[in-house]
């Protein structure tokens, strides 16, 4: 086993451990508020801390980034594991199976190994750099649709989301044109989906960069493209993004966002 490989199981095991801890939290936490839109609860911060034991129990001079105000930066500064507890909060508390852990290894700048593990249907997709990208052993390819009049396309939205937003009328329009249209609730699982084919599309200005470091190397291991809202390479530290199975779909999706992006 090389190094990345290693890395890898490690990042799977990690992921699957944090599954374990929602799944027994499910129904039995707390929920407190912490925005209008935004739950965390109990299980989030007990599936964060057994994730990072796990990481930093292997590689304890990498750093460690999570969504729960947790940022610990190790004495090897080029490694660091981008984490998302439970992607999907919402539905997690109201017993919707649409949630995820995800878990990103970037080194210098560069994501390198991805996990994104969904314990309700026990799926766990991973990919390395250069390698490929699987489903629970199973090598992925995105579908090749290159049309969005025969697109299933997904999007997010920022939780406050408002009427006048132009994130409304690209949706609008999106909706008109697609054969159709998904707002799941998981940023992680949407590039997965798109990864595994089931999806064609994603496209979101709302997320954060544990929301989408793993999805997207899935993505890029598949086949598919990501790339920023202006068309240019993918910064996951402001993944405001684009996604698609196709170049030619990508386009399209591009040209109909950008016509309502104000």
């Amino acid at each position: 086993m090389d190094l990345i490989e290693r890395y890898s199981e490690v990042c799977q095991r990690a992921a699957r451990v944090g599954g374990e801890v929602l799944l027994d939290w499910a129904g039995r936490f707390s929920v407190r508020e912490k925005g209008p839109s935004d739950l965390v609860t109990e299980a989030d911060l007990a599936a964060q801390n057994a994730i990072r034991n796990v990481l930093l129990g292997e590689f304890p001079d990498h750093g460690f980034l999570a969504e729960e105000n947790e940022n610990i930066t190790g004495a090897a500064a080029d490694c660091r594991w981008i984490v998302d507890p439970l992607d999907g909060t919402m539905n997690y508390v109201h017993h919707m199976p649409n949630f995820s852990v995800s878990i990103a290894l970037e080194q210098r700048g560069e994501v390198i190994v991805g996990t994104v593990f969904d314990p309700s249907n026990g799926e766990c997709y991973s990919a390395a750099k250069g390698r490929g990208a699987f489903l629970n052993g199973n090598r992925l390819t995105v579908s090749g649709n290159s049309t969005l009049d025969q697109a299933l396309v997904a999007v997010s939205f920022a939780a406050q989301v408002r009427r006048d937003d132009p994130e409304i009328a690209q949706f609008i329009e999106v909706m008109l044109r697609a054969q159709g249209i998904r707002r799941m609730g998981s940023s992680a699982l949407n590039l997965s989906y798109l990864a595994a084919g089931r999806f064609d599309g994603y496209w979101s200005k709302a997320t954060k960069i544990w929301d989408i470091a793993a999805g997207a190397l899935l993505v890029t291991e598949a086949g598919g493209t990501i790339t920023d809202y202006d068309g240019g390479p993918l910064a996951i530290a402001k993944p405001q993004f684009i996604a698609a199975a196709t170049a030619p779909l990508h386009k399209e999706l591009r040209e109909l966002l950008w016509s309502r992006r104000s």
